[in-house]
This record gives C-alpha cells, sequence and structure tokens, in this order.
C-alpha cells in the first residue's frame, strides 16, 4: 500500500483514497500532457495540477476529503482518427470511481470537442477509509439455483416493500423479498447490472432509456438510482442475503464502455487512456459487442483495471462471485484464448481463486461463439439447454438431444458439469411470452420491431398474445410448466430468471432493455400463484437433493415401454422419456404435456 507522499511510487493503487491524514489521487494517462484533478465544492470547481510518474499521475492533498467529489481534465493532442482525444473542457470520470454523485446522462455535448461537461458529467465520490467485508468462502451455487434479477424493475411495484426502498439494492435484504427467495430455495441471486451506466445515444430522442444496465462506463462506480447508500449499501445487503444462505453475484460489463463508437462521447477512459480499446491494423475501433467499442484485454492496463473492479467487490462488499458479459472478450488479443492471460490472473489472485466465476461464452466479433472453452472451474450459460428444450417442447426436437441437455451436456463439457441451464433468460422472450408469441414484438424499441433476436424457438399456441381461450391459458401453463419441470429435473447448476415461476409478460418484447417502465417492472399483484406454488414444490425437491445435480447418478432411461434402445433415441415425433435412478427420478410426457419428479 503506498505510503503518504507527494509523488507515490510508480505501480501503487489507481483511483483516490484517505490514508493517514492525507488523500491521495493516481489516474492513469499515458500520453496526457498535463492531467488535472477537479474538487468541486456545491457548483464551484478547484484544479489541482497533478505530477506523472511514468504512465500515472498522482497527487497528495493535506487533510481528509472523504466525500468530496472530484473528476479530471486531461490536455494533449486532439487527433481522434489517430486515437487521441485529449480534451480539457471534458470531465473525466476517474475509471477507479468507486461511487458517482448522479447518473450519467446522454447529451450531445460529450462528444463536441471544446464544450465543458462539468455541468453533465457525475463526479466521482471520493471514499471514506475502507470497511472491508469479512474474507470467507463462496457460499455453495453449483447444482443449486440462481435467480436472476434486475435489481430495479423487481421491487419497483412490490406492495410490501416500502416506496423509498422500492427499485435498489436495499429493497433485496426486505422481509418479504427474503420470504420469496426462501420459498424458491434460492441458491444464489444473478444482480444484472448496478454499475453506473449511460444510455446509448439513440435512446433519448425516442423517449426510452435503458433498463438494463448493460453500457456501463466506470466498472467498479455503483449507480445512485439503484444504489443509494454506495458501497455500504451494497455490503449489508450481500451480508443480510448471506445470512440467509442466499450467495450474491454481480453481473459485470468489462467488454466494452459506454463511450461507444467514435460518435460517442468522452467520458472517462477515452480522454485518459483510449489505448484500452481494441483497434484494427487500419487503427478503427474492433466492434466484438455490438455496442461500437471493444476493451483490450491484450493490454495489462485493461486486465489490472478488471481484477482491481473484481477485489474491491470482494473485499469492500463479500460478494460470492460474478457473471461476464459477452466473457469471449476477456480472452482476446484480438482472437479468443482458452490460455488468455486473464483466467491464469484470477486463478492466482487470492481474493478471487475461489469465487464462482460465470461466463457468457458469446460474443458478435469472429470466433465469438465459445460455449465449453472457459476453464475448468467456470460455469457458463448453456443457450443449447434452452433451444433444444423449447424445440422438443415445441415438437420438433428429439428424445436423444434432450436427454443429452438433462444429464449435463457432456457433448459440450465432457464429465465435469459446468453447464447452467435455463430457459429463459432477461435477453430474449419471457417463459411465458415464449408460450404466447411465435414473433417477436420490439415496436416499442423504436428501431422498427428490426432488434432482438429473429428465431426464438417459441409457438403461441394457437392465438398470437393474450388469450381469453381457456383451452389456449391451459395449455400455455402446462407447458410451462413442463418446462420448468425439465429445468428442475436436469444436472448442472440452474438458473432461473425473476418473474418467470409466477408468469410474467414483456407483451412478446424480446429486447426489453430500453423498457424501464411497467413492461419489464415486476408485477406483483398479477402473479400465477399455481404456478408460483408449482415452481416452489419443485425447488423443494431439488433442494431436499442438493450435491446430486452436478453429475448425473447412476441409473435407467426407460421409453414408455421399456429401457430405451438405441434405435429409440432419434425417432422422429417421440416424446416420452424417463430416468430412474437411487437418488431421484423424473418422467416427461410430450403428449401429456407434463414432467414428474420422484425420489
Amino acid at each position: 500500500m503506498c505510503q503518504a507522499q507527494d509523488k507515490p511510487r510508480q505501480g501503487c493503487r489507481l483511483g483516490a483514497r484517505v490514508e493517514r491524514g492525507t488523500t491521495h489521487f493516481a489516474v492513469r494517462a499515458p500520453l496526457a500532457h498535463q492531467v488535472s484533478l477537479c474538487l468541486f465544492k456545491a457548483q464551484r470547481e478547484t484544479r489541482h495540477v497533478m505530477q506523472r510518474e511514468g504512465d500515472d499521475w498522482y497527487l497528495a492533498l493535506d487533510g481528509d476529503l472523504s466525500g468530496t467529489c472530484y473528476g479530471y481534465r486531461a490536455e494533449g493532442v486532439w487527433a481522434p482518427e489517430r486515437g487521441h482525444w485529449f480534451d480539457p473542457a471534458k470531465l473525466l470520470v476517474d475509471p477507479y470511481a468507486q461511487e458517482l454523485d448522479r447518473a450519467f446522462v446522454q447529451h450531445p455535448r460529450l462528444a463536441q470537442f471544446g464544450s465543458d461537461t462539468s455541468d453533465i458529467v457525475p463526479r466521482a465520490v471520493v471514499p471514506a477509509c475502507a470497511v472491508s467485508a469479512p474474507v470467507r468462502s463462496p457460499l455453495p451455487v453449483r447444482g443449486g439455483l440462481i435467480y436472476e434479477l434486475n435489481v430495479g424493475a423487481f421491487t419497483m411495484l412490490h406492495p410490501d416493500v416500502p416506496e423509498e426502498l422500492r427499485g435498489t439494492v436495499a429493497a433485496l435484504a426486505h422481509p418479504a423479498v427474503l420470504a420469496h427467495f426462501r420459498k424458491l430455495h434460492v441458491a444464489a441471486v444473478e444482480l444484472m447490472p448496478i454499475v453506473a451506466w449511460i444510455d446509448e445515444r439513440h435512446l433519448p430522442p425516442l423517449g426510452l432509456r435503458n433498463a438494463w444496465g448493460y453500457n456501463a462506463v466506470a466498472p467498479m462506480a455503483l449507480d445512485p438510482r439503484l444504489c443509494p447508500g454506495g458501497v455500504a449499501e451494497l455490503r449489508d445487503t450481500v451480508a443480510t442475503l448471506q445470512a440467509k444462505g442466499v450467495a450474491v453475484i454481480l453481473d459485470l460489463v468489462f467488454n466494452h464502455t459506454g463511450e461507444s463508437d467514435v460518435h460517442g462521447g468522452v467520458l472517462s477512459l477515452r480522454g485518459l487512456d483510449n489505448a484500452a480499446y481494441a483497434r484494427a491494423p487500419d487503427g478503427t475501433l474492433i466492434n466484438d459487442t455490438g455496442t461500437g467499442n471493444t476493451l483490450d484485454f491484450a493490454n495489462p492496463a485493461v486486465r489490472r483495471l478488471t481484477l482491481d473492479s473484481l477485489r474491491h467487490f470482494v473485499s469492500a462488499c463479500g460478494v460470492d462471485g460474478f457473471r461476464f458479459d459477452l466473457a469471449p472478450v476477456l480472452a482476446r488479443g484480438p482472437g479468443f484464448s482458452a490460455q488468455a492471460p486473464i483466467f491464469a490472473e484470477i486463478a492466482a489472485d487470492p481474493l478471487l481463486a475461489d469465487r464462482v466465476m460465470i461466463a457468457e461464452p458469446w460474443d458478435t466479433g469472429p470466433g465469438g461463439y465459445q460455449l465449453g472453452a472457459f476453464p475448468a472451474n467456470w460455469l457458463e450459460w448453456n443457450d443449447r439447454f434452452r433451444d433444444d428444450v423449447r424445440r422438443f417442447w415445441r415438437g420438433d426436437g428429439t428424445i436423444g438431444t434432450l436427454a443429452t441437455r438433462l444429464a449435463g451436456s457432456s457433448d459440450l463439457f465432457g464429465a465435469d458439469c459446468r453447464s447452467i441451464n435455463f430457459v429463459a433468460a432477461h435477453d430474449g422472450f419471457t417463459l411465458a411470452d415464449t408460450l404466447a408469441y411465435a414473433q417477436r414484438h420490439n415496436w416499442a424499441n423504436g428501431e422498427e420491431n428490426r432488434d432482438g433476436h429473429g428465431d426464438n424457438h417459441s409457438w403461441n399456441n394457437g392465438v398470437e398474445g393474450p388469450s381469453d381461450d381457456q383451452q389456449i391459458i391451459d395449455a400455455r401453463r402446462a407447458f410451462a410448466k413442463a418446462m420448468l419441470g425439465t429445468l428442475f429435473a436436469s444436472t448442472g447448476t440452474i438458473m432461473l430468471t425473476a418473474g418467470d415461476e409466477f408468469g410474467r409478460s414483456q407483451g412478446g418484447n424480446n429486447n426489453a432493455y430500453a423498457q424501464d417502465n411497467p413492461l419489464t417492472w415486476v408485477d406483483w399483484q398479477a402473479r400465477d400463484l399455481d404456478l408460483e406454488d408449482y415452481v416452489a414444490a419443485l425447488a423443494r425437491w431439488r433442494a431436499e437433493r442438493s450435491g446430486t445435480f452436478m453429475q448425473l447418478p447412476e441409473g435407467e432411461w426407460l421409453g414408455r415401454h421399456g429401457p430405451m434402445t438405441v434405435a429409440e433415441w432419434d425417432v422422429p415425433g417421440a416424446g416420452y422419456l424417463a430416468f430412474r435412478s437411487e437418488p431421484y427420478g423424473f418422467t416427461i410426457d410430450r403428449d401429456a404435456p407434463r414432467v414428474t419428479v420422484a425420489g
């Protein structure tokens, strides 16, 4: 740790911190000609020239400045065509900021050279002396139920949560919410991004805003809308959940930042260290994320920022693990490599080595689909499970393929199951909409229904959208129960997205990232309690057999008339399958449709 001094040695911790009556600031800006620290008191800005030490800039000020708002300004060459974006008119957010005084807002001035942005860009807040969370092993997650939720949408309409808590991290510790987690035997909650993000440029003119958070700017700065109490709120909520046996997994975005393409704003890294972004040989930004930029994990500084962010969330907040959005980017340089340095660096880190690590194993770049290619101790989202289960229940999948998914997808992961099985996630149709819509209905997103996946392996059971036909209602509920039964009977770790246990709908919108409104807010008053109780019974059954779902036990596969023969596995239209073992068994019947579990 750096000692109090005017010019700390190179390699000390970046960011702002208070130590022994001195406040230290450090930021990386290798090509800047000058960097200034900007301190704010009310609307007054005071600038302090920083000192260069190698690639970093430092300043130590007397006194405890915890709670003070600050930012940076960097001077240098302005030549975007050569990757130089230095504009001293831009207030820059510290990439190591932990808390911000306000949310990000999109504005044309962010991208206009010479236009001052100090009134619209959030200021970082100097953290008080660090309060560490107890360092302990993560709670067990493998083989259990991961419950994916959008923090804002999850409690925004919850009638039992006080209005002032709704839509926040703290609301997850409310007794009514904890009771729901307990009813479902949740092993871990996976929180969609709670780090501060900025809306995509096209959204404000449409009257829309980003509801998911996958457009972060500084990777550890908590969004003040979701976590107004900052690090302390997250730490306290994590502790409460863990005391109830619920692990906490953060969904983090390290693949790109909200600075977007060359038409995007200068907010943080772009104005300090633009080399953080991957570039093609001709100098153009690589876009392996579909967002306009890609962070360059061949750059040690990018990996350092990532590792420091992960360490922060473990040491300061006590989280159990992480889910990495578009995870192949972490292993690109520029192509994907299973031996990428980030994996060894995580494995060698004493704070991170035992954390739960989850990959979304695809990105949009060349060779971006890498399901099964991540380290042996990582879990991976398995979209093949989702698609093959949907195909089977729709009537165009085979028993053999379904059995492979139920047995842990050894064709993808080998004998050691690392699969996270799911039938729906935040991205795509909800489970209820999978059974009520054959086509996407994304007109509200303002892109003429072009966005979102076109092939969802969904079916509407006779009518597109809502229906008052009882036969259609009954069919949809039966298929929902069958698909959920398939999920809970499967080998591996399972994931349920919040609301799918009681029939949540998004009106057929399968890309609702821009719908921060009742379309995505969980409607607790409209729950299908019959379906919810069915899921709770499945969850109890699985939890009572915890420890048996990471590898398929020795058992027997049965068809309708006895043990399965080789020829029966691929019979077109076959819809019956049973499995019997000592720990448990299950029966799947597409004609019913029904899944029963036993043991």
